[in-house]
């Protein structure tokens, strides 16, 4: 008898079409047709990061014989709810735990492992025709998309833009990236003007924008690039005069090198360490072997090969606590591998200090 699980391919194209199973636990099951389980892994957070997971959940389950992965979906903040509960094992979070979190977890007595797995890219694009716009603010971008917003047109926009009607076209508010592109622009998710054209298919909003010679819209940068023929991709200028590359346009070398702001950011998984059984153990060493080659199948920007490497070497060592999650550290356009080798030097420098 054959055994049949939804493949990556099957799931929608929009990679937040899985917000729509927000609501959902999705149980990944390996049946293994020969009987027999191991212990299973237990997964809930974060529906931005549920692609990526449920990605590795299948790959890891087809080379491990016997063994499940219980995927669920509540958000990063009900992830972390059930996390510092000790429910579960793993929490996808599609950011930094907070400093409310951090103190939950020291009054619960949980630690965590703090891991990111990739980088989450948003692409501001238009026309391939439009000849007036290269490169928006993030200002220009909050005034345009701000609940309140009365701007129809690209003359409201900027004063040497065209007299033109504006379209606009986005991800529908079921999707993770709505609320990462409110967040980051908005500065509170979900905060956004409704009379846009919403889908939760890429390929529709794609549709759109390439037939509407006045549109602007946004999306993952991964799906983009597999369309970079029929659109334009603008720079962004996060409204930092002194950054030295004030816009600069969307690409997987600009998300990794941490120019492209603030549109791209890194995602995590947070690992308790009591609950790294074996088969835990072997999840979360096969999730970081391979994330870098599946992130772009399901929407997102792999990580550099070292971020990897210290990300593994981290998780390890059972290193716990947050390198990403202090007050003051801002994660949009961040270069995990360099903050990850300077929280290494600082633990190896605390440890000699502690020996001598």
């Amino acid at each position: 008898m054959s055994c049949l699980r939804p493949t990556a391919s099957q799931w929608p194209s929009s990679r937040l079409a899985s917000g729509l199973v927000g609501l959902l636990a999705l149980a990944i099951v390996a049946v293994g047709c020969g009987g027999g389980t191991t212990e299973s892994v237990s997964v809930d957070g974060s529906s931005t990061v549920f692609p990526l997971t449920e990605a590795v959940a299948e790959e890891f389950m087809e080379d491990t014989q016997g063994a499940r992965v219980n995927v669920g979906v509540s958000g990063t903040g009900g992830g972390f709810s059930k996390f510092l509960r000790g429910d579960i094992a793993i929490n996808d979070a599609s950011r930094p735990i907070s400093p409310e979190e951090i103190e939950k977890a020291a009054q619960n007595g949980v630690e965590y492992i703090e891991i990111p797995i990739a980088y989450d890219g948003l692409a501001v694009v238009v026309h391939p025709e439009n000849d007036w716009v290269e490169c928006v603010t993030a200002g220009e971008l909050e005034e345009l998309w701000a609940p309140n917003s009365s701007i129809d047109r690209w003359s409201q926009l900027r004063d040497d833009f065209p007299d033109r009607p504006i379209d606009l076209y986005g991800p529908g508010t079921a999707s993770g990236t709505y609320d990462y592109f409110t967040e980051a622009i908005m500065g509170e998710s979900g905060a956004s003007r409704s009379d846009f054209t919403a889908s939760e298919d890429d390929n529709v909003l794609v549709q759109g924008i390439k037939g509407t010679e006045t549109s602007l819209g946004y999306f993952g940068l991964a799906y983009y690039e597999n369309n970079a023929g029929d659109l334009k991709a603008l720079g962004v200028d996060p409204d930092q005069p002194n950054s030295g590359a004030p816009c600069v346009t969307p690409s997987a070398e600009t998300v990794q090198n941490g120019t492209y702001r603030p549109l791209s950011r890194p995602l995590f998984i947070y690992v308790n360490p009591a609950k790294v059984t074996p088969t835990v153990e072997t999840f979360v060493e096969f999730y970081l072997q391979n994330a870098g080659e599946l992130a772009s199948d399901v929407g997102y920007v792999a990580m550099p090969d070292d971020a990897y490497d210290l990300a593994l070497e981290r998780f390890q060592s059972r290193t716990t606590g947050t390198v990403f999650g202090a007050e003051d550290v801002d994660v949009t356009g961040t270069r995990v591998e360099q903050m990850l080798r300077s929280a290494m030097s600082d633990t190896a420098a605390s440890d000699t200090t502690a020996a001598e």
